[in-house]
């Protein structure tokens, strides 16, 4: 099937090296959607609206920090800061009695209103937002793919698997996506890569303890070398390289 622009990432990343390709298109998008924010983009009013009202996780944050673009993200934080600012003043506004009594009701969970705001802007990002709306199309790509491209097929069986985060979503959504003979295909094939690509990172890891004996100093490394960055993320879609 010819490759058209919402496949092509989905198709780029089981052609590249990784344990898992989930994996390597939210680390691009990541990367991308990181730049974006940073970029003109934080000019735009719909842009500047979104992220005076959602802000960003610590994650983003120090991910942004770390950017050469520091007076981008000043700017951002500069207007958001207005917007916290005005928005706790309205749930303390001294001076009225009835706002008072507003600020220290309760609510289900026996919560003030003011704890519940702040705590909900802890998780708050923008960047996750944006990433979880594109990442969604991305898996539908990968469904339409799976029932539209034999070759797409082949590209998932010679993969290295899934970090088990991705597998287990691909699992668990799998039902929503195919009929009855596609869903028991596809269940037989993802176990089969998966299992066999565990057992394939346990050898390289088993391999890379060993290395780590004096008695072993002198044998190749074969493919341990990054075996625990590898395992890492297979375990917990965390890249630490």
């Amino acid at each position: 099937m010819k490759e058209k622009i919402y496949t092509i990432p989905v198709i780029d990343s089981f052609k590249e090296e990784g344990e898992c390709p989930f994996c390597n298109m939210y680390k691009t998008l990541e990367e991308n959607t990181i730049q974006f924010v940073l970029g003109p983009s934080y000019m735009e009013t719909d842009v500047r609206e979104k992220t005076n009202n959602l802000g960003f996780c610590k994650e983003h944050l120090t991910k942004m920090y770390t950017n050469k673009n520091r007076l981008g993200l000043a700017l951002m934080l500069n207007s958001h800061l207005d917007n916290l600012q005005n928005e706790i003043e309205n749930l303390i506004s001294s001076g009225n009695p009835k706002s008072k009594k507003k600020l220290f009701s309760k609510n289900d969970k026996n919560d003030t209103k003011l704890f519940t705001y702040l705590k909900e802007k802890e998780s708050s990002c923008y960047i996750c937002d944006r990433i979880e709306s594109t990442f969604q199309k991305y898996t539908d790509t990968f469904f339409y793919l799976l029932k539209k491209d034999k070759s797409f097929i082949d590209l998932v069986k010679s993969s290295k698997g899934f970090c088990l985060n991705h597998f287990a979503l691909l699992y668990n959504e799998a039902p929503k996506y195919l009929n009855d003979s596609q869903l028991e295909s596809f269940i037989d094939i993802i176990v089969s890569v998966e299992i066999d690509n565990l057992n394939r990172l346990k050898e390289d890891l088993d391999w890379f303890i060993q290395k780590n004996d004096y008695r072993f100093a002198d044998e190749p490394w074969k493919n341990s070398k990054d075996a625990l960055i590898r395992t890492i993320l297979k375990i917990n879609s965390l890249n630490v390289n």
